[in-house]
């Protein structure tokens, strides 16, 4: 892959590219509608081609937040048309890494030394680069090392990035301006953490301790002399990160379900007795391991779960919620998804709409195990999320529908379910029971 030898770090450098990215968009909309006058018939799939590879062209070179809107949208796969997904999806471990010398600047910057100088061996080319970092190989005292090194100025950029990629999403994907707002608020908060390797070696050090006990999961150890702000250093977990590993090969049922029920465990120990979870569930995140256990190596993305939001959203996961109307009723006003001033139709269409939606994301807690091989409810999600991309009521609601701390924990549980199903997984969904 061809490595990057500069990224734009100023705010001119970065609206620059972003202007020329609209500019090439609305290029592609006028070949796309004049192919239109003349054989009516012309479908949108160009379009999406042309829009997904430019668009994913120009975020790749700028990195940091503007590439990690395309991973997340990239998870959301009732939101996308597949072109976009495929071409997102890249930035998860494939994104074009940065130039050997642009390394060495960052560990002058951290250590006043070269990576030679710290390290017995060190890695010139990226072993994976992905959104907000690339990880290079090295070796120490026998030891393999990850070394995971941020991208220049992707901590400074963040605020400005994810205000000019606003219109792109609006426009693009029909998002209603009023969620946006809120759910960019909440994305700005987690990206900001995320950019600080001192707060990720902190909780990677602190979970993965806590998270020990539960089978089959690995976790690396953590080298806190030779991490920064900029840099942070780990075990080398042998394996293959999850999406290269299913591409290339298989794993038997019996390994399928074995790396699915400590995936499920992880996730769930987080939620209910940490009140904090691993909340960037995307194959990248996770190594099958050679001997077949699941290694976690990435706790950038951590969102802490509120105590008095805890209870209020869990109950929506309750064997009973659906046959128990006047709580779940409270549990929507609660959680914003009606308000006490809306019309008499708005509260009919909206309870209907998160009705179905309690349906779909409760549904394996309703059954003590669950099939995730199940495409069928799958194609039922999709479905579901595209029917909500089209719905004019969400589109032009003058009100954010839910409330922002959930925005990451309804993420987290549809990229969970998306990994199980690639994994072919059956799971004991009754090992946790939510409220």
């Amino acid at each position: 892959m061809k490595e990057q030898k500069s990224i734009p770090i100023t705010k001119v450098q970065r609206a620059t590219k972003f202007i020329t990215t609209g500019a090439k968009i609305g290029g592609n909309y006028l070949k796309h509608y004049s192919k239109k006058l003349v054989n009516p018939s012309t479908t949108t799939d160009q379009l999406h081609e042309d829009n997904a590879t430019d668009i994913y062209q120009s975020l790749s070179e700028l990195k940091g937040s503007a590439l990690k809107i395309a991973q997340m949208l990239s998870m959301d796969k009732n939101l996308l048309p597949t072109a976009y997904q495929q071409q997102f999806a890249m930035a998860q471990y494939s994104a074009p890494p940065l130039s050997f010398p642009l390394v060495i600047r960052t560990f002058e910057k951290s250590f006043g030394k070269k990576p030679n100088e710290l390290f017995e061996s060190f890695s010139h080319t990226a072993r994976n680069a992905a959104s907000m970092g690339q990880v290079h190989q090295a070796t120490l005292k026998g030891k393999k090392l990850a070394v995971k090194i941020q991208y220049p100025g992707v901590g400074d950029s963040i605020k400005s990035d994810l205000a000019m990629v606003k219109p792109i999403a609006l426009r693009m994907f029909k998002l209603n301006p009023a969620e946006y707002d809120e759910y960019i608020e909440e994305v700005q908060i987690r990206m900001l953490e995320e950019a600080d390797y001192t707060l990720e070696l902190e909780r990677s050090m602190n979970l993965s301790v806590r998270c020990k006990g539960i089978p089959n999961l690995v976790f690396p150890q953590y080298y806190p002399e030779f991490s920064s702000a900029k840099i942070l250093t780990m075990d080398w977990l042998e394996g293959k990160p999850l999406g290269e590993f299913l591409k290339t090969e298989t794993l038997t049922q019996e390994e399928s379900t074995r790396i699915g029920q400590a995936m499920w465990d992880f996730y769930h120990f987080q939620i209910h007795q940490l009140k904090e979870l691993h909340a960037d569930p995307h194959p990248g995140n996770f190594i099958i391991t050679t001997d077949k256990k699941l290694g976690i190596i990435d706790f950038g993305c951590v969102k802490v779960i509120p105590a008095d939001f805890y209870p209020v959203y869990f109950q929506l996961l309750g064997k009973d919620i659906l046959q128990n109307k006047p709580k779940m009723l409270k549990a929507f006003y609660d959680l914003r998804f009606i308000y006490e001033d809306d019309s008499e139709k708005d509260k009919k269409f909206f309870i209907e709409i998160f009705t179905e939606l309690i349906e779909l994301l409760g549904r394996p807690f309703r059954t003590p195990q669950f099939d995730f091989a199940d495409n069928a409810y799958f194609q039922a999600i999709f479905k579901f999320g595209e029917r909500l991309t089209n719905m004019k009521e969400l589109r032009e609601s003058k009100k954010a529908r839910g409330a922002k701390h959930a925005i990451y924990i309804n993420r987290t549980y549809f990229g969970l379910y998306n990994l199980l199903n690639e994994l072919k997984a059956t799971v004991n969904t009754s090992s946790w029971v939510p409220c």
